[in-house]
């Protein structure tokens, strides 16, 4: 099976030949993906170096003269190092774009923390009118991939809906077994607990831990491949009901980046949520990306030891 950095490098050349609005913006990283690309395209597929502020810029640029502009390069590089250009050359310019992360929360930690970014989408939710993609699966990315491109990624505030929108596409190279039937947009029911049953939100490639991780307790599973915008009303329907409902979110990049969401979809009713994902604290060790789902307790064991204490508080 192809990665997903792979099945975008592949997806989007094909689209650079069906789409003359497309162009690729890209900052060394992931150059040689795009070669053949750029010799059919070469006014299209543009490589500015090792600069990423001026990789978002020159996005911005090319959004304002009617092009969609897909930026890619490690997360830490595309939406940490040159915030400031995304918070102005599109937030404030109004201009839509596509940016494609490869690295994710701890993908490759022998590049150390610098090629970390467990904060990416938490940073982003500072801007408004970002749809924000994780797909678990390389069909599940070429799926968003495809609608992002289109400039069909929602209603999430930004643009207006014809090429206009700003998306965001979290690759990673975790992935889950088998791909999900995804749109785009809200989650999707997985997994149906018993009335009452606490709801689980996994995103992205955590899904299959968590499953196995709650493998024969009462509980019902929701698969978000798209977080934002957040689907309050799937949240809703999975724990409606009486009693005071319990919301387990499970997110491969930093702990509770979605636990205001979920508050907002369940603000009139009394709940509790607990927000897993990656620690705030760095871990000073290269390992692997294994040891590291580990060390941030997202793997089944953890997961589950970390659920069953959370629910069992409630029958106290």
């Amino acid at each position: 099976m192809d990665t997903m950095r792979e099945r975008f490098a592949s997806v989007v050349s094909r689209l650079l030949d069906e789409d003359p609005r497309l162009a690729v913006v890209l900052a060394e990283i992931g150059a040689d993906g795009f070669r053949r690309a750029a010799g059919r395209h070469p006014d299209r597929v543009v490589n500015v170096g090792i600069r990423e502020q001026l990789l978002v810029g020159v996005g911005g640029g090319l959004a304002l003269t009617g092009m969609r502009p897909v930026l890619h390069t490690f997360a830490s590089f595309l939406v940490e190092r040159p915030f400031e250009q995304l918070k102005l050359d599109f937030g404030h310019q109004g201009t839509g774009g596509v940016l494609v992360s490869a690295g994710g929360s701890y993908d490759w930690p022998a590049g150390g923390f610098t090629h970390m970014a467990p904060g990416d989408v938490a940073l982003l939710d500072t801007l408004d009118g970002w749809t924000v993609h994780v797909p678990g699966h390389p069909d599940e990315a070429e799926t968003l991939l495809r609608r992002a491109c289109a400039g069909g990624a929602g209603g999430n505030g930004g643009g207006d809906g014809n090429g206009e929108d700003r998306v965001y596409v979290r690759l990673s190279a975790q992935t889950n077994a088998r791909p999900r039937p995804v749109t785009g947009e809200g989650f999707l029911t997985v997994r149906r607990g018993g009335h009452g049953a606490p709801a689980v939100v996994a995103v992205g490639p955590l899904l299959d831990p968590v499953l196995e991780a709650v493998r024969g307790l009462d509980a019902t599973v929701l698969y978000a491949a798209t977080v934002r915008p957040f689907d309050a009303a799937a949240l809703r329907a999975a724990v409606a009901g009486p009693g005071a409902p319990e919301v387990v979110l499970v997110e491969p990049y930093l702990a509770g980046t979605s636990t205001a969401a979920a508050a907002e979809a369940l603000a009139d009713v009394p709940h509790r949520i607990l927000g897993l994902g990656t620690a705030r604290a760095e871990l000073r060790r290269y390992g692997t990306a294994a040891e590291h789902l580990a060390a941030h307790g997202l793997d089944p064991r953890s997961l589950r030891e970390r659920i069953t204490s959370f629910t069992a508080r409630a029958a106290v």
